[in-house]
């Protein structure tokens, strides 16, 4: 191969994947061949030399590196080999030899770091002996040391791609994306500003719409209602406003926000695109980011259309990363500003190395959690009860279930079978799902699991659920780039499972005599009823899959309902849900003659998901501290039922509509999910407001420890009082941290832990 034969970062690891197994068997005829250590070094630089020159990449190769901790074997650009004599290394990191490696790896990176005046984050370390890689990194000042890999085709692509990509492209890490895309960037206040004035004009069409669910969905997260005057008046949003170039006096908040999440959406989804180009190449079938960043007019807006429906990624098996969501709406808006500024946003994301991810999984998670975080002042954020969970309190929660399946392995200790389940209803971003799949994942690994199989344990382990849009397809890409290097070897279609809907009000059963025999969906195009025989995840599934189809393919009702009563069977046997099918129908189908069908059917099929999970052995995570008189009329009615239902309202009459007693929507749904999602046996750990320990009125109802009135008994295994802590930045919350486990009585004195600094 020439040396110039393979263009950009894509071709590069193309090239990689192909010639990964060939490089293995180079290394194995090393190892069985050299005599010491400097003659399996030396095969191997030979052999990374003549890579460099098919890939045409001019490697800072550096041999017996002198620093001031020691003499490294080989420094290329960031990363330092320490060469081992083959069969040295261990799969246990508690082995002498072993140990003693993974310490000079250590040292050499310390060094390097002083003597180039590089961050320790920024490099990496590999101990290697022709068995087994250990990777070894800083991630924000802590040391992190892998298990050991064994030597295989897939371990051998991952160390290549490791050596070359810290030589190429802009790295994919936090510090970078904020700098590029945060709300300080000019770049990002045109973006925002083009898309908030491209929103008007839309007041009846499917924009509109989708814009009027948005405002349905993150009222009800945000607490909006309440919310929405004290942000409007924040000294910080006004000049957050004029710095987007927009009059601060006379904003539409909600229309600001909804322009923010449409722009942090578009990165997310780019972001997604440009790291499973780089782990499947030719596969997903996609034109690369820098030819996408060059288009013109229609053929750009074609291009984002792909993106958005969601093809590209079902090209590579993933069935619902991208489920036509609330935030393609500019194509429909598209005008040449938007055109502009998204160009250039893509030019610049283009630039990046997405390889880098895998440099340092530690740092995927963080991506879009910081980039989300710099939205947004900071007070803004608060107020709206964004608060993001610090990783190490979500890794205490995780370590209190006492399950080591969901906690990294340590030298010594067995890893039980990985049967047991855990949910995160209340997800965001996905700080939880990602810690859990960590650990998983190298659980599974240790226990000698294939990579296809340890995939198909997380992704039926591992749930989250959101009712902000936006968290959910942070979430989505998140769980993805966790699993990204695990793709490769699925046996099916892979559906996330992280899904949008609300844990706590599921699709309610009629009640009146017209609306007998179903379940109904409230959404901002009206009620959408499905038939209460439509009682299983596949099914549900089968029914939306059908919907779609048949509403855009414009096929007549009977024609849809014998397709109905062939596929489900359930649908013949009740005449009566054939009345409610074809009310369903009828309504899609209008609303797509009208131009307004887009997602509702993917709505329906999200809203429905709780009702279909089987109990889960654990429930973790960092509900929303969303006081009752901050909620929406609209949801307290619906609510209220579920409060009563509880023991959570002390109080009665105008008391519980005026919201006295300081009830928190956390505390509902603590006890809605230990209801419904919780095995008898299970336990539960959540980040709650400490008063729920000590008040009387709403923390006097919480406090029951019994699921209604004659339900089952929760224990209090462990409270933290962090309330003199500062959990969260920036934010003075009285912040609390308990798990209870389901069936067993609560004995007192309970063990209450404070925490002081």
């Amino acid at each position: 191969m020439s040396k110039h034969s393979v263009t950009g970062i894509s071709g590069m690891y193309e090239h990689i994947h192909r010639i990964a197994p060939d490089f293995n068997r180079r290394i194995a005829r090393a190892a069985a061949q050299a005599h010491n250590e400097a003659e399996f070094e030396r095969a191997l630089s030979n052999a990374i030399e003549q890579v460099a020159g098919e890939l045409g990449v001019e490697l800072a190769f550096r041999q017996e590196y002198t620093l001031a901790t020691g003499r490294a074997d080989a420094v290329y650009n960031r990363l330092v080999i320490e060469y081992e004599a083959p069969g040295t290394l261990r799969p246990n990191l508690g082995h002498g030899q072993t140990g003693h490696a993974v310490r000079q790896v250590q040292t050499y990176l310390e060094g390097l770091a002083r003597a180039e005046r590089r961050a320790p984050d920024r490099l990496l370390g590999v101990a290697f002996d022709g068995h087994y890689y250990i990777f070894v990194r800083y991630h924000e000042g802590h040391l992190i040391i892998e298990e050991p890999l064994e030597v295989n085709p897939a371990s051998t692509e991952r160390f290549l791609r490791a050596l070359f990509s810290l030589s190429s492209g802009r790295a994919l890490i936090p510090g970078n994306l904020v700098e590029d895309f945060g709300s300080r960037n000019e770049t990002s206040r045109q973006v925002t500003r083009a898309l908030y004035n491209a929103l008007a004009g839309h007041e009846a069409d499917l924009t509109a719409h989708l814009y009027e669910q948005w405002r349905l969905f993150f009222g009800e997260v945000a607490g909006y209602e309440a919310a929405g005057g004290k942000v409007r008046h924040r000294r910080e949003l006004r000049g957050f406003a004029q710095g987007m170039g927009l009059q601060p006096e006379t904003v539409d908040v909600p229309r600001l926000f909804f322009s923010l999440h449409t722009y942090f959406s578009f990165l997310v989804k780019n972001i997604a695109r440009l790291v499973l180009q780089a782990y499947a190449g030719g596969a997903l079938g996609a034109t690369p980011l820098t030819t996408v960043a060059n288009l013109q007019g229609e053929a750009l807006r074609l291009e984002l259309e792909r993106l958005e429906g969601g093809g590209i990624f079902r090209a590579l098996g993933l069935k619902n990363l991208l489920e036509g969501d609330f935030f393609s709406w500019y194509l429909n808006a598209w005008n040449g500003e938007v055109e502009e500024v998204l160009r250039l946003t893509l030019g610049r994301l283009a630039e990046y190395n997405p390889v880098t991810v895998q440099d340092d999984p530690h740092s995927a998670r963080d991506l879009l959690k910081k980039l989300y975080h710099y939205l947004l002042p900071r007070e803004v954020r608060h107020d709206l009860g964004e608060f993001y969970t610090p990783d190490w309190l979500a890794e205490r929660l995780l370590t209190q279930l006492g399950e080591p399946l969901f906690q990294m392995p340590r030298p010594g200790r067995r890893v039980p079978p990985p049967n047991k389940r855990l949910l995160d209803p209340a997800c965001g971003s996905g700080t939880f799902l990602i810690l859990a799949i960590r650990a998983l994942k190298a659980n599974c690994f240790r226990a000698g699991l294939a990579e296809g199989d340890t995939l198909e344990v997380i992704l039926n382990s591992i749930v989250g659920i959101d009712l902000n849009p936006l968290a959910v397809l942070a979430a989505r890409v998140n769980y993805l780039l966790a699993v990204a290097d695990l793709l490769p070897y699925r046996r099916r279609e892979v559906e996330i499972p992280v899904y949008l809907a609300d844990s706590i009000l599921t699709p309610a059963r009629g009640e009146g005599l017209w609306e007998q025999n179903r379940r109904v969906l409230e959404t901002a195009v009206g009620k959408l009823p499905v038939p209460e025989v439509i009682d299983t995840r596949p099914k549900m599934e089968r029914l939306t899959a059908i919907l779609e189809e048949y509403v855009r393919g414009g096929f007549a009702t009977e024609v849809f309902l014998a397709r109905c009563r062939q596929e489900l069977p359930d649908v013949a046997a009740h005449p009566e849900s054939e009345t409610v099918l074809v009310e369903l129908f009828e309504r899609l189908s209008d609303l797509h003659r009208r131009g307004l069908d887009s997602i509702w059917a993917r709505v329906l099929k999200n809203a429905f998901m709780p009702l279909f999970l089987e109990p889960f052995d654990y429930v973790v995570g960092n509900p929303p501290w969303i006081n009752w008189e901050s909620l929406p009329m609209g949801y307290r009615q619906q609510t209220a039922p579920l409060w009563h239902r509880y023991g959570l309202f002390v109080h009665s009459g105008m008391d519980t509509i005026l919201g006295k007693g300081k009830k928190d929507l956390s505390t509902l749904m603590a006890y809605v999910v230990a209801d419904r999602f919780l095995k008898d046996g299970g336990k539960l750990a959540f980040v709650i407001t400490q008063s729920v320990w000590k008040t009387a009125g709403a923390g006097q109802g919480f406090r029951r420890f019994r699921i209604g009135q004659d339900g089952p008994p929760l224990r209090v295994l462990h409270v933290d009082d962090m309330s003199g802590l500062q959990v969260f930045e920036g934010a003075s919350t009285r912040t609390s941290v308990f798990v209870w486990q389901k069936g067993q009585e609560t004995r007192y004195p309970v063990p209450y832990t404070y925490w002081k600094k």
